[in-house]
């Protein structure tokens, strides 16, 4: 959890997806993460994400929070 808390900053989210292969689609309220092989999640244009969404958006994108943490250094 801690290191979820420390990872919930909009632009860190949006690196992290985007190096895991996601491209950003951006719309006026939301921007949707797409991946080439079908996976997509919507991030809030918020500029903290609760860790509850947060969760949420990591499983959509079928990461693991681990996976996750490592790709946000």
């Amino acid at each position: 959890m801690s290191g979820l808390a420390n990872a919930n900053v909009r632009t860190k989210v949006v690196r992290a997806l985007r190096r895991a292969g996601f491209e950003d689609h951006e719309g006026a309220h939301h921007t949707i993460m797409a991946h080439p092989d079908g996976r997509y999640t919507t991030l809030p244009r918020h500029r903290r994400i609760k860790p509850l969404l947060l969760r949420k958006i990591i499983k959509q994108c079928e990461l693991r929070e681990e996976e996750f943490l490592k790709l946000d250094k």
